[in-house]
């Protein structure tokens, strides 16, 4: 089974033969090529042109993040298996604006729906979410079916984020941490720190996924298509986000596992330390590692499955062989 990568200590990244190495202050270790699926680059790393050809043959993505965990940029190598067909049917619904506020549609009400099943969860287990679960319903029921532009969409889902982002006092009560907003540039606390940095894993997860299909990750719907280099990942995350990085960030902090001393201030940003990051990275890795019953294939799948599944869904739907209908958990 293919892996990811993650580089945290300052080094080089060099080909040997059929492996990557990576030169550090520990030494030099081998990865053998056919075991990454992609790279996350968190250290200061020096690579050459002879690395890149190396990962662009093997169809290796290499994603970078900043000193303190932002992300850079990603290496996102010539495209394999990218289908003119499938390229001109996602330009097709976006530019027919009414297909493309329907695709716009089913993200948002995917990210709302898991954003509830989050909530439902937490609820059964004795936190008063009530009030958080009936606010949200509302926008997802009344809100989102009376919405005629991708902008009104837009908004009804920063609405109903904003409102989940509150009830994370409530979940996460007798945490050392608490939010009183969402701030992304710069991450005002270290709630929001946590949330920046697991979505920005999302995005990339679901960006190495894209990789491996014929979609083209430029074309997204309800991130508006433009000058930016990928918006695709961002419309697809947005059904994961709750399910993946909330779940992993309470899991952490509700356990206590992170702490004040995680965190530090730099130029008015709260951003997460090394030791931090690499805790998060384990519990991401190894929620994306669990497997469940999945109702409709009727065997187990990874959570990493998944989100190529989910990729697969959407080509479909734009090929107009079956309806895009986004992942809802079950529990």
């Amino acid at each position: 089974m293919q892996q990811t990568l993650y580089l945290f200590q300052s080094g080089r990244l060099k080909r040997k033969d059929n492996t990557i190495a990576v030169e550090g202050e520990e030494g030099t270790k081998y990865f053998p090529v056919a075991n990454l699926r992609d790279i996350v680059v968190f250290g200061e790393v020096d690579l050459n042109k002879k690395l890149l050809e190396f990962a662009e043959d093997n169809e290796i993505v290499l994603h970078f993040f900043g000193y303190y965990g932002n992300y850079v940029g990603t290496f996102y190598p010539r495209e394999h298996y990218n289908s003119g067909y499938i390229i001109l049917r996602q330009a097709e619904h976006y530019l027919d604006a009414e297909r493309r506020l329907d695709l716009a549609r089913r993200f948002v009400d995917g990210a709302l729906a898991n954003i509830l099943q989050v909530l439902r969860y937490y609820q059964n287990r004795g936190k008063d979410l009530g009030p958080y679960i009936e606010t949200i319903t509302r926008f997802a029921e009344d809100g989102l079916p009376a919405c005629r532009s991708v902008e009104e969409l837009m908004a009804i889902e920063g609405n109903a984020r904003a409102c989940y982002y509150e009830s994370f006092n409530v979940i996460l009560a007798g945490a050392p941490f608490t939010i009183d907003a969402r701030t992304k540039r710069p991450p005002g606390d270290p709630l929001n720190a946590l949330i920046s940095f697991g979505n920005s894993l999302v995005y990339v997860k679901i960006l190495t996924e894209i990789y491996k299909t014929h979609l083209d990750p430029r074309i997204g719907y309800l991130h508006a298509t433009n000058f930016r280099r990928f918006t695709l990942n961002l419309d697809v995350a947005e059904v994961f986000k709750p399910l993946l990085a909330d779940r992993v960030l309470f899991s952490l902090v509700g356990r206590k596992e992170l702490g004040t001393g995680d965190f530090e201030n730099h130029g008015g940003a709260v951003l997460l330390k090394e030791r931090g990051r690499k805790l998060f990275v384990q519990e991401f890795e190894e929620k994306l590692r669990t497997t469940f019953h999945h109702r409709r294939l009727k065997r187990n799948v990874s959570y990493q499955t998944l989100l190529r599944l989910e990729l697969y869904k959407l080509e479909k739907h734009l090929m107009g062989e079956e309806e895009y209908r986004p992942f809802v958990s079950r529990w």
